[in-house]
């Protein structure tokens, strides 16, 4: 079985492709099922964000896995990035670190990446070997961020959108801002914006309670996403971010807000996979649209300043992937051992219940502890003892040398003929 991980990102494919095989909510325990069930998948997880969808899978073959990502979205299989053991592995650990990011070194990835672990744990498609692969990439994104400036003073995409709006379009003491959405990046937005100082702060979103719980966190005032199109016209600036599957603002309601605001420009950022914001309000006048793809740019000088702390971090990794592989290399290794180990254990139990039951039945113990002696013996030595009777009838020395390393004769031993006796004496 082979550790695969395929996907696509900011880099590989555009928003509107990555939207289609975006899953969040209530699809994704359905997709990491139908996952699981693929002919030759035996382990699966998968991660999907704004910026990224990748399934992460011990499985006999990757292209089961691109075929299935296919029948969610046309036209993606020529975006797939697809990487295998070390390289799946370097993959993950660079993607949790933030080295993968769209803003190098931001920290919400690590939380996403959690998030998809404990969604396959949870929903029963993990199995050891991925278990053990994100446990892993925990600590090594943990010592990464810890030992080299990647993560210092990070710069996610909702604090760049935030600086954005207000370095090229408002002062944040002079706007309305709308937030719609009330999940990581919009409590992220509303903070930077709090510290911003925003003049008055618009949550709106389908649950209302959770819109309340983040309004009194940020001094905002919270409405139901029904709301939107009736205060839309008061805002300066819009940030969504939300899990739905079509757009909560759509072109219309663009227009007319701008209507009614005597077409004073609005700044949108749609910070949203699939979008939030129709893309056609992009061909109003006076309406600037940023999706997650425009932040690109915006972030590229942040990307130049943090390289040298990602080259720290780059060495890190490779260490660390360098570790992971020598360790699971070991522990295949290990696995005859465990096998020996377990028959051990589980001959001296049955053999030892057997000797209980003759005690019990009022067995003479001498007679008994004797029986315990040579039936363990027995029956622990037979297998080895007819294994190297059969090496040496075909003259395999590699087994006997094997033996002699494994059993030395001791200085004046002589290790007598084993007798072909039955591996277990008649009690």
């Amino acid at each position: 079985m082979t550790l695969w991980v395929l996907g696509l990102n900011h880099q590989t494919a555009p928003v509107d492709l990555r939207e289609r095989v975006a899953f969040a909510g209530e699809s994704l325990p359905t997709a990491l099922d139908a996952m699981r069930a693929l002919p030759g998948v035996q382990e699966a997880a998968l991660l999907s964000t704004c910026n990224r969808t990748e399934l992460y899978a011990v499985a006999d073959d990757a292209q089961v896995l691109a075929d299935w990502l296919e029948s969610h979205g046309q036209g993606v299989q020529g975006y797939l990035y697809r990487h295998q053991d070390g390289e799946a592995v370097r993959h993950l650990f660079r993607v949790a670190t933030g080295l993968d990011s769209m803003v190098l070194g931001e920290p919400q990835i690590l939380g996403q990446v959690k998030d998809a672990w404990s969604q396959a744990r949870g929903q029963g498609t993990l199995g050891q070997r991925l278990d053990r692969l994100f446990q892993q990439t925990f600590a090594v994104a943990k010592r990464a961020r810890t030992d080299t400036l990647v993560g210092a003073n990070p710069v996610s995409v909702a604090s760049t959108a935030v600086r954005l709006a207000q370095n090229a379009f408002a002062r944040l003491s002079e706007s309305t801002v709308l937030l719609v959405g009330a999940g990581e990046t919009i409590e992220l937005t509303a903070r930077h914006l709090s510290e911003g100082k925003v003049r008055r702060l618009l949550i709106a979103n389908r649950t209302l309670a959770h819109a309340q719980e983040l309004a009194s966190r940020h001094g905002g005032t919270a409405l139901p996403l029904s709301a939107i199109e009736r205060h839309l016209a008061e805002a300066d600036v819009v940030f969504s971010a939300t899990a739905a599957r079509e757009p909560v603002i759509y072109r219309s309601q663009v227009a007319a807000a701008l209507q009614q605001r005597k077409h004073r420009p609005m700044m949108l950022f749609d910070l949203a996979v699939p979008r939030d914001i129709e893309a056609s309000v992009a061909e109003l006048a006076d309406a600037y649209l940023y999706s997650v793809d425009d932040l690109e740019r915006a972030v590229e000088e942040n990307r130049r300043g943090r390289r040298e702390a990602a080259e720290a971090a780059e060495a890190i990794i490779d260490l660390q992937v360098a570790r992971y592989l020598e360790t699971l290399h070991a522990s295949r290794h290990h696995e005859p051992l465990k096998r020996l180990r377990a028959l051990g254990d589980a001959t001296r139990e049955e053999i030892l219940a057997k000797a209980r039951q003759q005690l019990g039945n009022g067995r003479d113990p001498d007679e008994v502890l004797q029986f315990l002696a040579n039936t363990l013996t027995n029956r622990l030595l037979h297998p080895p003892t007819a294994a190297l009777r059969e090496a040496a009838l075909r003259g395999d020395a590699d087994l006997a040398r094997a033996a002699d390393r494994l059993f030395p004769a001791k200085p004046g031993y002589h290790h007598p003929i084993p007798p072909p006796d039955d591996p277990e004496p008649s009690p």
